[in-house]
């Protein structure tokens, strides 16, 4: 299996490795293992979602 590092992994999503390093910390992607102090995280592997955030749509499609 191919990896990544937090570097290369924020750059493809647009965050910053510090952001990659929680998501890996709290198990929030799949398949990312710690060797030593490096994350390796799977090439293949999707951004997690942001829970800060929540979808606000009515029914009727306006904003809230």
């Amino acid at each position: 299996m191919d990896y990544m590092t937090l570097k290369e992994a924020s750059a493809i999503w647009g965050v910053t490795p510090r952001w990659i390093n929680y998501y890996c910390s709290s198990g929030r992607i799949p398949g990312a293992i710690k060797m030593g102090t490096v994350w390796l995280i799977p090439k293949d592997s999707q951004k997690p979602a942001d829970r800060r955030f929540k979808s606000t749509r009515c029914k009727d499609g306006e904003n809230k």
